[in-house]
């Protein structure tokens, strides 16, 4: 079966994407790792509709089942190389299955590095977070731990002081930061520990601080993970020889999210925007429209 669009990803972007082209009727088949940011995400709180917030996981199955009941199938797969024929492109996943589509959208995303703290994970989206945009909000007026690194942490720190004045930033990884970020978190009066996290201290989704590796003990409320080198997935999108930014984000035209290789879109984190659920939804419904208009024209 050549199918109308393979899109790349079940996340947020790519199961928008699904539902919309479902509902032109077209063939569509969802490849998913299962490995994206949405999968560890336990609570997004600034969608509209979801005021008490919504997991990830939540998300991710009514999207499955709403796509699925317009006729889009799905595989749980990795997708390992991408190529372009003449009239189409094969997409060859890990247990050598190949899946040929006339369209693709790629809608990979982009994921977290984290630091190997089992105690964080149920905490994800609850009482510790990475996107200020998404979730400063939810640690208004409390006192909250940056776990980070260098710059990256800094930069976070002084972000989230919008919020609350009562922050520890905690330079994990002791990498060395500019000046005038040093100026800046004394002026806030942020402060600053250069000793590595041994343990974090969390019960359940319930997060209380760290231990650092001097055997001090930093009590706080909530938290924030700022390390930088964050993984953007678009190795598949350069195999195919799509344009990609310096920082590896996939460059796309702002109407139609096509890339500068035709009948090839990417929607989602791992296209140059502010990484949020919202706008992701909205880029692969857009994406999603102009596939469309590629495929009756």
């Amino acid at each position: 079966m050549v199918y109308d669009c393979l899109i790349i990803g079940g996340g947020i972007a790519g199961l928008q994407a699904a539902i919309q082209l479902g509902r032109y009727s077209h063939k569509v088949l969802v490849i998913d790792s299962n490995d994206g940011r949405s999968t560890i995400c336990n609570s997004y709180h600034n969608i509209l509709g979801y005021p008490d917030g919504v997991s990830g996981k939540e998300l991710r199955q009514v999207g499955k089942i709403h796509a699925e009941k317009l006729g889009v199938s799905f595989v749980d797969n990795k997708v390992v190389k991408a190529n372009k024929e003449k009239h189409r492109f094969d997409l060859l996943t890990e247990d050598g299955e190949i899946y040929s589509g006339k369209r693709v959208l790629i809608a990979t995303g982009v994921m977290d590095r984290l630091p190997a703290f089992a105690e964080l994970m149920p905490c994800l989206g609850i009482t510790v977070y990475v996107c200020p945009d998404c979730d400063g909000y939810e640690v208004k007026g409390k006192r909250t731990i940056v776990m980070g690194s260098g710059n990256s942490g800094a930069n976070m720190a002084l972000t989230i002081s919008y919020w609350t004045d009562d922050i520890v930033y905690i330079n994990d990884e002791r990498k060395e930061m500019k000046e005038d970020l040093l100026r800046l978190l004394k002026e806030k009066h942020i402060q600053l520990i250069e000793v590595p996290i041994s343990k974090v201290i969390a019960d359940g989704s319930s997060f209380y601080g760290v231990e650092l590796s001097n055997g001090q003990t930093i009590n706080a409320d909530r938290g924030f993970i700022a390390y930088g080198g964050n993984k953007v997935k678009s190795e598949l999108a350069h195999q195919l020889g799509v344009e990609r930014l310096e920082n590896k984000h996939i460059n796309v035209d702002a109407r139609t999210k096509m890339t500068n290789i035709p009948y090839v879109w990417a929607a989602g984190d791992v296209v140059a925007h502010s990484e949020q659920v919202t706008i992701a939804m909205g880029e692969g419904s857009q994406a999603a429209i102009w596939i469309h208009k590629s495929l009756i024209s």
